[in-house]
């Protein structure tokens, strides 16, 4: 054993050997194993995983359709990397990521590392195929963490950083804070009409990016109507609809792409995170103008690597095979019903949303005036770990909680969940969990 590490446990070796710069912590989770939708810690609790990882373990943690497809591809590995040469799974994953996006969206597939370099490697492309200058996005929207997908992100966490010269940030209607669906959603219509009556001329917008649900700025449902609203006004004008499915994508709100709830067919289409099961794969789906603009314009070197493809591949047969998008919707709608129950037990609960199995609970001080609960948010899920259930908070206050289980997830696990998060709300509540646990957790 390493020196360093004797007498250690993993968490403070993890601490001490590793850098806090890709750190999003808001507990002591240690993991050294996992299956289906349970971690295993290295104190060897079983915890059941609410999260999946921010939704990359889609199909819960060592599904055996990843395994055996990752194991094949190293038996005989096809390179590492489609740079410089074919790979049978980097085409086949292509050749299936066009098979579900709409027609007008069928061109050409650029495959990356994460929703980040994706969506980065989006903006870049269409300015630059388009001549188009400027990029529309929303605030609270969280499009990544390089420094291109940073650049055209509305989160707050992100406010540091520098953006886009031609970005403009316009409000994601949210029913919960802006007085109901109708009134949220012709409000932000009217923010972008007016914008494009005025300082953001619209032959200038090369793209509008999206969230279907706007999930790092707090699992946000869209009104019925308004993102069709926004689609006819980007027609009008030319504008490119970019639909950012990294997080909620692939069957997790219980339509296969959840744009589809939308009404609309973006131009491109942008996956990562739950398409690898795991592994670091991701996607962007959309017109050759566009994703064939150069060569060599966008790449890392094991961009279209076969083993991470091959995943890629296992995921989308499992979710067609196992009828996962249904059980997204059922065991989602079963959830969510069941934390209804729960709004209706702890005043601490303002809102209950979401679609399938990507859902957020808003935590407020009051019901009545909405003040974010930040910090009974942070005491939630610490609470929550103790018990034995892993899941994190998100939103432009930090108030969340964000549900997104692996789609395998059951209804016995969701009720099981259900009844962990109970305990730790009302053990919130009741003053029993000791604020100073949160001094070494930045969390967002």
């Amino acid at each position: 054993m390493n020196a360093m590490a004797d007498g250690m446990s993993l968490y403070e070796r993890d601490q001490r050997a590793l850098s806090k710069m890709s750190f999003l912590r808001f507990f002591p989770l240690a993991v050294t194993g996992g299956e289906g939708a349970w971690l295993i810690g290295d104190d060897g609790r079983r915890l059941l995983d609410f999260s999946a990882s921010w939704g990359a373990a889609a199909l819960g943690h060592s599904h055996p359709a990843v395994r055996e497809a990752v194991n094949r591809a190293l038996a005989s590995q096809a390179g590492a990397s489609h740079l410089s040469s074919a790979n049978l799974p980097a085409v086949e994953l292509a050749e299936r990521l066009l098979e579900i996006v709409p027609k007008r969206a069928r061109g050409r597939v650029w495959l990356g590392h994460s929703g980040s370099d994706a969506n980065e490697t989006v903006a870049r492309a269409v300015i630059a195929a388009t001549g188009r200058r400027r990029i529309i996005s929303y605030k609270g929207a969280y499009h990544g963490g390089t420094s291109g997908s940073m650049a055209i992100s509305g989160h707050p966490v992100q406010q540091g950083v520098p953006k886009a010269s031609g970005l403009t940030l316009i409000t994601y209607p949210n029913a919960y804070r802006e007085g109901g669906m109708e009134a949220a959603g012709a409000a932000a219509l009217a923010e972008l009409e007016a914008l494009f009556a005025g300082p953001v001329p619209p032959d200038e917008v090369g793209a509008l990016f999206l969230e279907p649900i706007q999930s790092d700025g707090g699992m946000v449902v869209p009104p019925d109507g308004y993102f069709r609203a926004i689609e006819a006004l980007c027609r009008e004008h030319g504008i490119l609809l970019v639909s950012d499915e990294v997080k909620v994508g692939l069957g997790r709100t219980g339509r296969l792409n959840a744009f589809e709830h939308l009404g609309i067919e973006p131009d491109i289409v942008v996956f990562g995170k739950g398409l690898g099961g795991g592994l670091p794969v991701s996607a962007a789906v959309g017109p050759e103008a566009i994703l064939n603009h150069a060569a060599a314009f966008s790449f890392q070197t094991v961009h279209g690597n076969p083993v991470s493809a091959a995943a890629g591949c296992a995921v989308l047969d499992t979710i067609r095979n196992e009828r996962l998008v249904r059980n997204a919707a059922e065991v989602g709608a079963h959830l969510r019903a069941q934390l209804e129950r729960l709004k209706q037990k702890h005043a601490l609960i303002g809102d209950v949303r979401g679609r399938g199995l990507a859902i957020g609970v808003e935590l407020v001080t009051d019901l009545a005036g909405k003040a974010p609960a930040k910090t009974e948010a942070a005491l939630t899920v610490y609470r929550a770990f103790e018990l034995g259930l892993v899941l994190y908070y998100v939103g432009v206050n930090s108030n969340v909680l964000e549900f997104t289980p692996p789609l395998t997830l059951t209804r016995d696990e969701a009720d099981a969940g259900v009844e962990l998060l109970d305990q730790a709300l009302t053990d919130v509540i009741a003053g029993r969990v000791d604020v100073g646990v949160l001094s070494a957790f930045a969390g967002w």
